[in-house]
């Protein structure tokens, strides 16, 4: 009987990430960042001018458009920036790496799952993870997860701590010296966090990481946490941009931190000209408003999935990473009805 793809197949992720939290200090002192102020989120009203693109009998009227635009464009945004006697910002989170891939959390096709299992571990057997490791160990030392606080950033330093039974390994890395469009060979402290990671996505060691991105950006300069997507009324409608925050410290989201590491996608079809994407099923990349895995060019994630689990087509070794990337990722992957 030919195998079918589980109606209900769920897999949990297995680089679970904190939120990351924001302080401030000097470059100088960041060995000792533990004493840095916690940063927090303020609002503030401004009055802002007409810019956007208006309608053309506006526009082309110079009447109607100086009309328009001595309105006031009142807004109350929130802000947040280092103080004036600090230059540097830390951003620190968490990370714990996980094993058992082969088994998904949640599965109601057992023929399915044993043939899933067997290609899981098929591959883990021939790659090892140590391809994926090695990306996840570099989008750390880069500093990707730092987005937008790390452009133009006079130094970036990544600090990152294994921790085991209260032993700790430390490395630091000079983010400037790793490239965020292309992937190297890992050598010295980064090969030996790869390692640590792929230790983890093996499920032969406790993978804990504590990680520090230190950015020297200039004394008063802006920082940018996570701004909220606000899905209700409840709140003052009057703001018209909420930031993150944690227990009143600036802070970027969990899912924020998380796309930046799984940004190790350089194997769909436009990757030489764009760079890596994050993995994920479609290859989606929502500010550019375009998937780069279309399902009717078979690079998508069902159709490799498929593929390979059902008809026994073995994709190659690059998309191969990219379904064991997107099943780390996790999701729910059932087929729909």
């Amino acid at each position: 009987m030919a195998i079918k793809t589980a109606s209900v197949l769920a897999f949990e992720r297995k680089l679970s990430n904190s939120d990351a939290l924001m302080s401030a200090g000097q470059w100088a002192s960041r060995a000792a960042s533990q004493a840095w102020e916690k940063l927090a989120v303020s609002s503030k009203d401004v009055r802002g001018t007409i810019s956007n693109r208006l309608k053309n009998a506006v526009a082309s009227d110079p009447a109607k458009l100086d009309a328009e635009i001595q309105k006031a464009n009142l807004q109350r945004v929130d802000f947040a920036a280092l103080p004036f006697e600090a230059d540097t910002l830390k951003v620190s989170f968490t990370l714990r790496v996980l094993g058992d891939l082969a088994v998904p959390s949640a599965c109601n096709d057992q023929e399915y799952q044993a043939e899933l299992s067997k290609k899981i571990n098929g591959y883990i057997a021939e790659h090892q993870f140590t391809e994926l490791a090695a990306r996840y160990a570099e989008n750390l030392a880069n500093g990707r997860f730092l987005w937008r606080n790390r452009v133009g950033a006079e130094s970036v330093e990544v600090h990152v701590s294994h921790i085991v039974d209260g032993q700790k390994t430390s490395w630091v890395f000079n983010s400037h010296d790793y490239l965020l469009r292309q992937f190297t060979t890992p050598t010295g402290d980064l090969a030996a966090l790869a390692e640590v990671i792929r230790q983890g996505l093996m499920g032969k060691s406790f993978a804990f990481l504590q990680v520090d991105g230190f950015v020297r950006l200039g004394a008063g300069q802006e920082i940018f946490p996570s701004q909220e997507l606000v899905l209700d009324g409840g709140r003052d409608s009057a703001k018209s941009k909420y930031l993150y925050h944690v227990n009143d410290v600036a802070a970027m989201h969990s899912q924020k931190i998380g796309n930046a590491l799984r940004t190790i996608d350089t194997w769909y079809p436009e990757a030489a000209d764009l760079g890596p994407i994050a993995v994920e099923p479609y290859g989606s990349v929502t500010n550019r408003g375009k998937a780069y895995r279309q399902p009717k060019d078979k690079m998508d994630f069902y159709n490799l999935l498929d593929g390979w689990i059902i008809k026994d087509k073995v994709p190659t070794a690059e998309q191969q990473h990219y379904v064991i990337a997107t099943l780390v990722r996790g999701g729910v992957f059932g087929e729909a009805g």
